[in-house]
């Protein structure tokens, strides 16, 4: 990954929920850091670990074990000196864009909100001025949104408040869990784009959650494929896709359609053939890494 110096990062960490025989490891010894300018993108499918990972970071669950690392500092003890500087630091963008707004509150005021709480010294003219300029960068026009509410909206537009209102307070990390997910088609690709360019332009670190690798590959520059919540393959997106080295990838990959293969063949059909077996292995701790090449590695399943 990059070799900036990361802005938020993962050391270790770990998360397991109930007890005894029934305790479910949620998060598995995660490492991993965010760059500015760099989007990382988690694989998985429902159920790996992705959510708890963003939640991790959002500290809304507190890690077994490991730390959480802000400018190379653990958050309880970092420069910033509270919750609330990192939590304007960090932002959430999340999966549902309808339930994530208040349906009886106007987009004025799910945009002033954020500024009331975390810059409270904008006042007036000025933070009319801040909540204009960021619905402009998503691309809505300030006129005709900010006096309507969420179910005026559509999905897309809807969404696009969601990251206006993360924008609005500068943050320094977007962790966007399945933003398009719940979206038409039609309007994926845009919101994938408004991703991009906020990234590129305000220099921002993206965590970007999801289940589709074709989005995946489209936003992130590198990509960690989670399953039974541990990382089993990591590194630069087009070297771990191009050159998927560990069973489960493959077997992931082997499930993205692909307009150019008839509905008959697949990629990998080893793998298809022994599912139940990729699943069991790679479900098994493993504290072997294998590097594969220059920024890509693997945890090999056990023989």
């Amino acid at each position: 990954m990059s070799d900036t110096t990361p802005i938020l990062a993962l050391d270790h960490v770990s998360k397991s929920f109930g007890r005894a025989e029934a305790r479910v490891h949620a998060a598995r010894s995660i490492s991993f850091a965010l760059h500015p300018g760099r989007t990382l993108a988690l694989v998985g499918e429902s159920g790996s670990g992705k959510t708890t990972a963003a939640r991790l970071i959002m500290r809304e669950y507190r890690p077994d074990e490991g730390r959480l690392l802000f400018r190379g500092s653990p958050v309880e003890d970092g420069p910033l000196g509270s919750l609330k500087a990192y939590r304007r630091a960090v932002q959430m963008v999340f999966q549902d864009p309808f339930s994530s707004l208040n349906p009886v509150h106007t987009v004025r005021y799910h945009l002033e909100r954020p500024l009331q709480l975390h810059q409270p010294a904008l006042k007036g003219a000025e933070r009319r001025a801040a909540i204009a300029e960021v619905l402009t960068r998503v691309k809505l026009d300030p006129a005709l949104i900010l006096p309507k509410y969420p179910h005026e909206l559509s999905g897309g537009q809807r969404q696009r408040i969601s990251i206006a209102r993360a924008l609005a307070v500068n943050p320094e990390v977007i962790i966007a869990d399945e933003p398009t997910s719940m979206l038409d088609v039609s309007v994926r690709l845009g919101i994938l784009n408004l991703l991009n360019d906020m990234k590129r332009q305000l220099g921002l670190a993206v965590l970007y959650i999801t289940h589709d690798i074709a989005t995946a590959r489209y936003v992130a520059e590198d990509i960690m494929v989670m399953y039974a919540g541990q990382i089993v393959e990591w590194g630069e997106t087009e070297s771990v896709l191009g050159n998927p080295q560990h069973p489960y990838t493959r077997l992931l990959l082997s499930a993205v359609p692909d307009p150019d293969r008839r509905l008959t063949e697949t990629l990998f059909d080893g793998e298809l053939s022994r599912v139940d077996v990729i699943r069991r292995q790679s479900a098994i701790d493993q504290s072997e890494v294998r590097e594969i090449a220059a920024n890509h590695f693997i945890r090999p399943m056990p023989a």
